[in-house]
């Protein structure tokens, strides 16, 4: 007879296959030919057919795109972690109705669509010469800080405010408690923020279509487009390059996963 933990089970099965499905499909695909994947999308591929990956790295020219996407996905997110971090300390710590305000003031950033904002953006960073590198992350700051400093806040506000006193009392300034004493405490959250942006900015197409216009200068999203013409779709190459272009991404979070789950619990838990 089936017990609560067998239906459990079953439904964790079938939760996990349907995550899984789409990987297989893009990995399966990848290894097949156009008419190949028309005749039977679902099926396994006859063979590891590595053609498509070594058409797809050319036509990306995968080494210098992916040096981009790494460069600025590395940058922002690293930048979105110092800045954010520094004002969710200071709007947990300085607990007055003008850092309340701030709080919700950021909270609310996160409901306002980007599409809402994106023609005077790039217009007003236009004007200043800023599309660009720099200014795409300048950008990627302000759209990806909201969610970073909610998280943050409540991860410091589970910190004891007397670690602050004590380290005050040794001799410490704020800026010393905070990035020697407070900022090692909030890894798991970091780890948290930095996965968050790295998928959203590693996979982000409508952004850099708008900012980088310099040819030699795109992500892998932008080239994946290359792919994609009016009258043809080359799903077996760009299948290949999409392979390859998540690969980075899963690893990084198998290797943070624990720490992600750490991030969560602990800004869930207020002192």
């Amino acid at each position: 007879m089936f017990n609560k933990k067998n239906y459990l089970y079953v439904l964790t099965v079938i939760l996990g296959i349907t995550w899984l499905s789409p990987f297989y499909l893009m990995i399966a695909n990848s290894f097949k030919t156009k008419k190949e994947i028309f005749s039977s999308s679902l099926s396994f591929p006859k063979g590891l057919n590595l053609e498509n990956y070594i058409i797809a790295s050319d036509k990306l020219n995968f080494i210098k795109t992916f040096t981009n996407s790494l460069f600025i996905t590395f940058f922002s997110v690293v930048i979105i972690i110092i800045f954010s971090s520094m004002a969710a300390y200071a709007i947990s710590r300085v607990r007055n109705k003008l850092s309340t305000f701030v709080l919700f003031l950021f909270i609310s950033a996160m409901l306002i669509p980007f599409q809402a904002v994106m023609i005077p953006l790039v217009a007003f960073f236009g004007k200043l010469h800023m599309l660009s590198r720099p200014g795409i992350m300048f950008m990627y700051l302000g759209f990806g800080s909201s969610l970073a400093i909610f998280l943050y806040q409540g991860a410091i506000n589970s910190i004891p405010k007397d670690l602050d006193e004590a380290a005050i009392i040794d001799g410490c300034n704020r800026f010393q408690v905070f990035w020697y004493i407070i900022f090692p405490m909030l890894k798991p959250m970091t780890v948290t923020v930095a996965i968050l942006n790295t998928i959203w900015i590693w996979n982000d197409y409508l952004l850099p279509s708008l900012v980088i216009n310099k040819k030699g200068y795109e992500t892998i999203p932008l080239k994946m487009f290359f792919f994609f013409g009016e009258y043809t779709k080359q799903w077996h190459l760009a299948l290949a390059g999409l392979t390859l272009a998540i690969i980075p991404v899963i690893i990084f979070y198998f290797f943070a996963q624990k720490q992600i789950i750490k991030g969560i619990t602990s800004g869930a838990v207020k002192g």
